[in-house]
């Protein structure tokens, strides 16, 4: 591999990498104000009904949505952008598992505590499992540019 090619190999990273950013700031912002569409819509539909209808309905079938609409999204992105886009995913499990640790180490003395340690449990190992999945993808990845002999 020349030293070009190698050059060229960075640039086209760097590229990938700003896209992935300029993509994950747009659907940030996309987050944000769907969250705002599902409470005003919820609010709404509370009002509109008068308190017949609870807003959590509305805020589950958004969120169903955006399961799908998020399918797509990943099953339609380029593979030149496939491992910025992941080690962005990465970024966020570790604060899933900031928020997991804090899920299981909440105190046995209040009510209801079991379900939060549980699934706080559960995020931790799956978040984990993401996050060292990751690491591995990434080094079997760098082991394909180095020379062989």
């Amino acid at each position: 591999m020349s030293t070009q090619t190698a050059q060229q190999l960075i640039e086209q990273a760097k590229a990938a990498q700003a896209a992935a950013d300029a993509a994950l700031a747009k659907a940030q912002a996309a987050l944000a104000a769907a969250e705002k569409l599902a409470d005003a819509g919820g609010a709404a539909a509370a009002a509109a009904t008068g308190g017949a209808i609870d807003p959590t309905v509305f805020r589950f079938a958004i969120f169903v949505l955006a399961i799908f609409v998020g399918y797509y999204v990943v099953w339609s992105v380029t593979p030149a952008l496939h491992t910025p886009l992941m080690s962005v995913t990465n970024a966020i499990s570790s604060v899933i598992v900031v928020g997991a640790l804090l899920s299981v180490g909440v105190p046995l003395m209040s009510e209801g505590t079991t379900a939060a340690r549980g699934f706080g449990f559960l995020g931790l190992v799956l978040a984990s499992v993401n996050i060292f999945g990751g690491f591995l993808v990434t080094q079997r990845m760098l082991a394909m540019y180095k020379k062989k002999g």
